[in-house]
């Protein structure tokens, strides 16, 4: 007995010994990391610059020290964000060393906002007489097409094949579930158009709802069959042709109708690559990803300055509280606006808005320190591939709103939603509950029983009371009566081309155009940018980084491209109190 406590002892206290040992090996290969990534980097002569498109890219890279590696491999695993793509292209136009761009195109796709902004800064890139290549390996998807247009060739595998076919709108419907769970959303709204409650109450989409999605669908299509036909000189009815047919799918039926310029291995782009680098076959060729070309010092930029315009990136769903990297939590948010009002060397505020809403109270929170800062100083609004409801509820009071030609918007219209679970925990589960109240409704809101014709009354009343609040801030923003606002409220979305002709926004560009708006308006030519929010200290993260990294990785790996589905029945239980927030679970593909 004695040996067995002493061994049992001894291998307590090695895997004790070897977890501690364990950590103190992680924290020193991240430190060494972190250490590396503040480095410049130096870049070869005759180098390529190479953009990964195929991934998912965000508006901000995350710029914490460790986002760039994989913690449970520790292997680099960094993607560029957009604003990092943004001034890397723009840096690159005169660094003589890049002799030009590789699109590398894969199977994720980011957005069609965020593709127009990088499309429109290759466009832009090419003008400096550099070269600009797309080349797909196995599909290329519609988003990575159309981004790849702006190249001056676009190559394929031989064997791959093109995704050419039009746009989609899939909308998932979860009332059939629901129903074999026992569980009923009791929905209270304010909008015709408020599809956002759907996918709860419903199997199909309302003709109101069907009716919106093909509009803004139809619009963005529009909008990039147009572009393709100038870049590929092709005519838009061709186009719609060849999507109609399918006739493009194949890579040689692709090339057949001339979508692309060539069906060529990589061994062979290579070789081409290296003859317009001005470099001969058996030469080495300089490929430098966009994150590694990040860290090259730009001689053009303002490293300080008196003057100073803040970017604030406001990404993922409006949450209460103080949030995450992931979200918008209305008091953290709040929090940071009001320091840049008071801040007096930032003469102007870019507030990044992509964004399907969320939280109404939130959403509120937060508009009002835009309203009070765009009182002081400019405050012009970015909006991305989304900027709706919330988004656009936090987006009103901006002193000029911008919007990318193919963001979603709109979608003014508030909801509630309150799960019945009585016969989920008394005919399923065999659980059942007994409220003991003071007052005759105590218990309310409760989701072990339904709502009472009173208590949907009270409801209704504060629904309704909430969007006669957004209408008029809405209206005082945008310098419109609240009648108008109301014609073309009701929770529509709207495509960004309407949205302009509406009032809604105020003009058609991209991010690097909202940042010259906000110099313009702030009337100073020198300045240099402040980006937010600022990343939190990387060790005290660490733990939760990797919890989360963990569970991302089991939900990627066990679920795929379902795990969308189990996240949105895990985010009903945050749909408590009024909701501002647009039918966001679309995949537009």
């Amino acid at each position: 007995m004695k040996d067995f406590l002493k061994y049992t002892l001894a291998t307590i206290v090695g895997i004790i010994l070897a977890t501690i040992l364990f950590f103190v090996i992680l924290l020193f290969t991240l430190s060494a990391a972190v250490a590396s990534g503040d480095k410049p980097v130096a870049v070869a002569e005759n180098s390529v610059l190479v953009l990964k498109a195929g991934v998912e890219i965000p508006d901000r890279a995350n710029p914490g020290p460790f986002s760039g590696i994989d913690l449970l491999n520790l292997e680099p695993s960094s993607i560029a964000g957009l604003n990092e793509i943004l001034a890397d292209l723009k840096k690159a136009e005169t660094d003589s060393r890049i002799k030009g761009v590789l699109i590398e195109n894969g199977l994720a796709t980011s957005g069609w906002a965020t593709a127009e902004e990088i499309r429109d800064a290759l466009t832009e890139f090419r003008k400096s007489g550099k070269f600009v290549i797309a080349w797909s390996d196995y599909v290329l998807l519609q988003q990575g097409y159309y981004l790849s247009t702006a190249a001056g060739k676009i190559y394929i595998s031989p064997e791959s094949t093109v995704d050419f076919k039009g746009l989609s709108g899939d909308v998932l419907f979860y009332k059939g579930a629901l129903d074999k769970l026992g569980v009923q959303v009791q929905v209270t709204r304010h909008g015709k158009f408020k599809g956002a409650v759907e996918p709860y109450i419903l199997d199909r989409l309302s003709k109101e709802n069907e009716e919106q999605i093909k509009s803004y669908v139809g619009s963005i299509w529009d909008h990039v069959i147009e572009n393709i036909s100038l870049s590929r000189n092709l005519s838009p009815e061709r186009l719609r042709n060849i999507a109609d047919s399918l006739t493009a799918y194949s890579a040689k039926g692709a090339f057949r109708n001339r979508l692309v310029d060539g069906l060529i291995y990589r061994d062979a782009l290579i070789d081409s690559l290296k003859t317009l680098s001005g470099l001969k076959t058996d030469d080495k060729l300089n490929l430098v990803p966009m994150t590694k070309y990040t860290r090259v010092p730009d001689p053009k930029r303002m490293v300080s300055a008196r003057n100073k315009i803040a970017v604030i990136f406001a990404q993922g769903t409006i949450v209460m509280g103080k949030g995450n990297e992931t979200n918008i939590g209305g008091n953290s948010y709040a929090e940071l606006i009001r320091k840049q009002r008071k801040d007096s060397s930032i003469k102007a505020i870019v507030l990044r808005v992509n964004s399907p809403g969320g939280n109404a109270i939130a959403s509120d929170i937060i508009w009002r320190e835009v309203e009070l800062t765009a009182k002081e100083k400019p405050v012009v609004i970015s909006m991305g591939n989304y900027a709706a409801s919330g988004g656009y509820y936090i987006a009103a009071p901006g002193t000029t709103i911008i919007a990318d030609p193919t963001t979603i918007t709109g979608s003014i219209g508030v909801f509630g939603l309150l799960p019945n679970t009585a016969d989920l925990f008394n005919k399923k589960l065999g659980i059942s509950t007994q409220a003991v109240n003071t007052n005759k409704n105590s218990d309310f809101p409760s989701v072990y029983r339904p709502m009472t014709g009173y208590e949907k009354d009270v409801m209704q009343i504060n629904i309704d009371n909430f969007y006669s609040s957004f209408i008029n801030k809405v209206a005082a923003g945008r310098k419109l009566s609240p009648a108008r606002v109301d014609s073309i409220a009701q929770g529509r979305v709207w495509s960004a081309p309407k949205a302009l002709e509406i009032g809604l926004v105020d003009k058609i560009g991209g991010l690097d155009s909202a940042v010259a708006e906000a110099a313009r308006l702030a009337g100073i030519r020198t300045y240099s940018l402040r980006e937010l929010p600022v990343p939190e200290d990387p060790y005290t993260r660490l733990i939760s980084m990797l919890s989360n990294e963990v569970r991302m990785r089991i939900l990627n790996n066990h679920l795929g491209e379902y795990r969308n589905v189990v996240e949105e029945l895990q985010n009903l239980e945050e749909l408590s109190g009024v909701q501002a927030r647009m039918p966001y679970f679309i995949e537009v593909h």
